[in-house]
């Protein structure tokens, strides 16, 4: 364990009511403990008045390498609040857990790692390189004024790391078992099919564009996109819409709309997806819109240095021989994949977004310890 304990930090953080873009002095509470670290904190705020959003970089040290934690102090909204057992911004600890909205996701994560850094400081003052952390205001919601544009602004500014680390839950039954290497990407696809409207006892003077949509659909539905590669499973697309907005039977509609997601590995892009998608449709002879919105590329870290530094970090500390993982969603990592290798670890995430979120004061104590070994591990 660490000397620091990191559960009165993330209880003051969790105390800020700091639902997507709001801060509520959240990166108040994080740059107060920083600063007395020796950090040099800077404030970057971006975004329209009526969606501002508030980000901190802070640093210690100026040579390399440089190591960088990323994390995001906003939060989801906690939804039905009658349905919590204490109000969701109280951060009480009851029977050994931490509850409050943000305490698993991921306010917990930082003061974790800030307790872990804290002791490590303490025994390394005159460590090797320099540490930075990149925590963000927007990461629950546009992800846009967040993570992507601190980056653009480091790299304008000399600032971009040799390294980093998300501390987004990605353990999935016990601390330490998993270490996300990589992400899927995410392509979704908004189509609208034009066709001819007529009597359903007339087809031959209509156009369905039902007909031609379920066409166009079903091939790519038929056959898995691929069947997964080295770090990565098999793509996976799932229609999540259909509608014709038609209430009458007998009526053939003029338009037919589907939306879909593609959560692709590293055999695809965006782009190739997109080209894939718009083949099937003039295959189909529809006439047709399609809007290919990507969230995020995918990306890979392959196991070298970094990514074994973490992993002996991990075993070293909690006994876990972590597994090297790129399922789930989308996280800011996708952002920082562009300028430097990353990696994800964090804390168990079971209670991630639901009511009475909760996080177990043992665990984010391990994991302060835990993240103070990947620091020695990483800067001697």
């Amino acid at each position: 364990m660490t000397a620091t304990d990191p559960v009165p930090l993330a209880q003051a953080m969790i105390r800020c009511r700091s639902v997507t873009p709001a801060d509520d002095g959240a990166l108040n509470v994080v740059q107060r403990a920083l600063e007395p670290l020796g950090f040099a904190c800077t404030r970057l705020a971006y975004g329209p008045d009526d969606y501002r959003v508030d980000n901190l970089f802070a640093r210690r040290g100026s040579g390399g390498p440089h190591f960088c934690y990323a994390g995001h102090t906003d939060v989801v909204p906690p939804g039905d609040v009658a349905a919590w057992s204490d109000d969701p911004f109280s951060g009480v600890v009851r029977d050994g857990m931490l509850y409050g909205r943000g305490a698993c996701d991921m306010k917990g994560g930082i003061a974790a790692f800030i307790a872990g850094l804290t002791d490590y400081l303490a025994a390394k003052p005159s460590h090797a390189g320099s540490i930075s952390l990149l925590i963000t205001g927007d990461e629950e919601a546009r992800s846009v004024d967040g993570t992507a544009r601190v980056l653009e602004w480091m790299q304008a500014n000399g600032q971009i790391p040799d390294m980093a680390l998300v501390g987004e839950p990605t353990s999935r039954k016990a601390l330490g078992d998993t270490i996300k290497i990589g992400r899927r990407g995410s392509l979704t696809g908004h189509i609208t099919v034009h066709g001819k409207q007529g009597h359903s006892a007339y087809p031959a003077l209509a156009d369905n564009p039902v007909h031609r949509l379920v066409a166009a659909l079903g091939p790519l539905l038929a056959a898995p996109l691929d069947h997964g590669s080295e770090f990565f499973p098999p793509t996976t697309l799932q229609v999540t819409g259909f509608d014709v907005g038609n209430t009458a039977s007998n009526v053939i509609p003029a338009t037919a709309r589907a939306m879909l997601n593609i959560r692709f590995n590293d055999l695809h892009s965006s782009a190739s997806l997109t080209e894939r998608l718009h083949a099937a449709l003039k295959a189909a002879g529809c006439r047709y819109d399609l809007q290919a919105d990507c969230s995020g590329e995918s990306f890979l870290t392959r196991p070298g240095p970094f990514v074994d530094a973490l992993s002996r970090a991990v075993l070293r500390s909690t006994g876990v021989e972590p597994a090297l993982d790129t399922g789930g969603g989308t996280s800011d990592a996708r952002f920082i994949a562009r300028y430097c290798p990353v990696a994800e670890f964090g804390a168990v995430g079971a209670a991630l977004h639901q009511v009475n979120e909760y996080a177990p004061v043992e665990e984010l104590r391990r994991l302060a310890a835990t993240y103070r070994v990947v620091l020695e591990e990483l800067l001697g």
